[in-house]
C-alpha cells in the first residue's frame, strides 16, 4: 500500500487549513447540502490571533502601506450585521456586536491639527469622520481624558466580543455539518499535475478538489506554501481590565493606544507591535505601555482591576496586505495575512473565497491581494517542497468550480 494511504480519512470537497475567523468563516459561507468541508487546524480551532484580538471595527488605514485595504474593509464593514446576524441565528449564540462608533483622541499643542490632517484623510478615503472640539467629545464618552485638545468622531465603526464570536461561529459551522479536526497539523500539501488533491496530516491523507490554506502566520511553515503566502508572526499583547466606575459607551484610541468596552464592564485595552518570532508572552515593558495609553485615554482606568494579560500572533505579509485568492495550482485558494485586520476582513473574504469555491468567480476584484504577487520570490526550499509534493498521489473528488483567475 502507498504511504499515502495510511490512515486515509476520507475524501472532501473542500479542505480548510486553519480554524481562525477566516478559515470558520470561509467553511460557514461554503457549507451547502451536500458539500463535503473539513477544517484542519494544528491546536484547538479559534485558539490564535482571532481568539487574542481585540475586536475594533475599523476600515481606515493605520499606516500608508494599507491604504489598497480601505476598500475591501469598507465592504466589509458594511456585510457585518448581515455576518454576524448569519451566525448568532445559525448558532443561537451572541457575538458582542455593537456600532456605537468610537473616538480618536488628540493630546498637546498641535491636536487641532493633527486632528483636522485625519479627518480630511478619512473623507479623502470615503470614511466618515466628524471634527470634535475636547468638550463635544467628552459629552459623547464622560469617561475622556480632560486633557485631550481635540478629537475626531468616527461614527460608522464598530466592535465585537472576538472570543464569543469564534465560539458562536464554530457552532454555526457544527451545525452545517461542517467537520472540525483539532491538533491536526497539515504536513504536505497534495499536488497533481498542477491541481491540488488534499493533505497530509499526522500521517493521515485527506482528499479533496479545493484546499484553502487559512493558517496566519503559520502558512509560511506549510511545506512549498511560502512561495504564495510568506507570512510572518507579529506578536500584540493585551490587557483586559474590568471597571469599577461608569462603564465606557466607545472604543477610545489615540496614538498610543486604544481601550474595547465590552459587556459587563470589562475593557480589551491594547497592544504592541513585536518582532518576537513564534513566542507568545507577556512583557513588563509591553504590559505598562498598553496601561499608560489606556489611563491616558480614560483616567478612571488606573482602578480598574486587571483580570488578563495575553498576547497573539498577528500574521503579516511583505507588503503587509492579506494574501486573498487563488495561485497557478488549480484547486489551491490563499485567505491569510491579515495581519491586524482579520476580524474585520472575515465577512468579505469569506465571500470572495465562497464565491470562487462556488461559482467558479468573484464578483469583487481582489487582484491587488493576489498571491501570484509573491510568487516570483521563490525559495529553494520551496521549490524542493513543491517538487515532492508534486509526486505524491491520491484519491480525488473534483467538486471544485473554482479556477484560476
Amino acid at each position: 500500500m502507498s504511504p499515502c494511504y495510511y490512515g486515509y480519512m476520507g475524501v472532501y470537497d473542500t479542505v480548510i487549513v486553519g480554524g481562525g475567523i477566516i478559515g470558520a468563516s470561509i467553511a460557514l459561507e461554503i457549507s451547502q447540502p451536500g458539500m463535503r468541508v473539513v477544517i484542519l487546524d494544528r491546536q484547538k480551532p479559534g485558539r490564535e490571533s482571532s481568539w487574542a484580538a481585540a475586536g475594533m471595527l475599523s476600515p481606515a488605514p493605520d499606516s500608508p502601506a494599507s491604504v489598497p485595504l480601505v476598500s475591501l474593509a469598507q465592504a466589509s464593514l458594511e456585510m457585518y450585521a448581515a455576518y454576524v446576524a448569519k451566525i448568532e441565528e445559525i448558532s443561537g449564540a451572541t457575538t458582542g456586536y455593537r456600532r456605537d462608533g468610537a473616538l480618536e483622541a488628540f493630546f498637546g499643542p498641535t491636536a487641532e491639527t493633527n486632528r483636522n490632517e485625519l479627518v480630511a484623510e478619512y473623507r479623502w478615503l470615503g470614511l466618515a469622520a466628524e471634527p470634535a472640539s475636547a468638550m463635544e467629545a467628552r459629552r459623547l464618552e464622560t469617561e475622556l481624558s480632560p486633557e485631550i485638545g481635540a478629537a475626531a468622531w468616527l461614527p460608522d465603526e464598530a466592535s465585537i466580543s472576538p472570543r464569543e464570536l469564534m465560539q458562536a461561529l464554530l457552532a454555526a459551522c457544527r451545525e452545517r455539518d461542517v467537520d472540525m479536526r483539532a491538533d491536526s497539523e497539515v504536513r504536505r500539501i497534495y499536488l497533481q499535475r498542477s491541481r491540488v488533491t488534499g493533505v497530509e496530516t499526522s500521517g493521515e491523507s485527506v482528499a479533496a478538489g479545493c484546499v484553502i490554506i487559512a493558517a496566519g502566520c503559520f502558512s509560511q511553515l506549510l511545506p512549498g506554501m511560502s512561495r504564495w503566502a510568506p507570512t510572518r508572526p507579529v506578536r500584540g499583547q493585551m490587557v483586559g481590565l474590568r471597571q469599577t466606575d461608569g462603564p465606557l459607551q466607545h472604543v477610545l484610541r489615540s496614538a498610543h493606544g486604544y481601550v474595547v468596552p465590552r459587556e459587563g464592564g470589562f475593557v480589551a485595552a491594547g497592544s504592541t507591535l513585536e518582532d518576537a518570532g513564534f513566542e507568545k508572552k507577556v512583557t513588563a515593558g509591553g504590559i505598562s505601555k498598553i496601561l499608560r495609553a489606556a489611563v491616558e485615554l480614560a483616567p478612571q482606568l488606573a482602578r480598574a482591576e486587571i483580570v488578563e494579560t495575553w498576547s497573539g500572533l498577528r500574521p503579516d505579509t511583505p507588503d503587509h496586505l492579506p494574501v486573498i485568492g487563488s495561485a497557478e495550482v488549480d484547486g489551491l485558494f490563499f485567505a491569510t495575512g491579515h495581519y491586524r485586520n482579520g476580524i474585520l476582513l472575515a465577512p468579505v473574504t469569506a465571500k470572495i473565497i465562497g464565491e470562487w469555491i462556488l461559482q467558479g468567480g468573484s464578483s469583487f476584484d481582489a487582484s491587488v491581494f493576489s498571491p501570484m504577487r509573491f510568487a516570483d520570490n521563490i525559495s529553494a526550499d520551496d521549490k524542493a517542497g513543491a517538487k515532492e509534493a508534486g509526486h505524491k498521489r491520491i484519491p480525488l473528488r473534483d467538486n471544485c468550480a473554482g479556477k484560476q483567475p
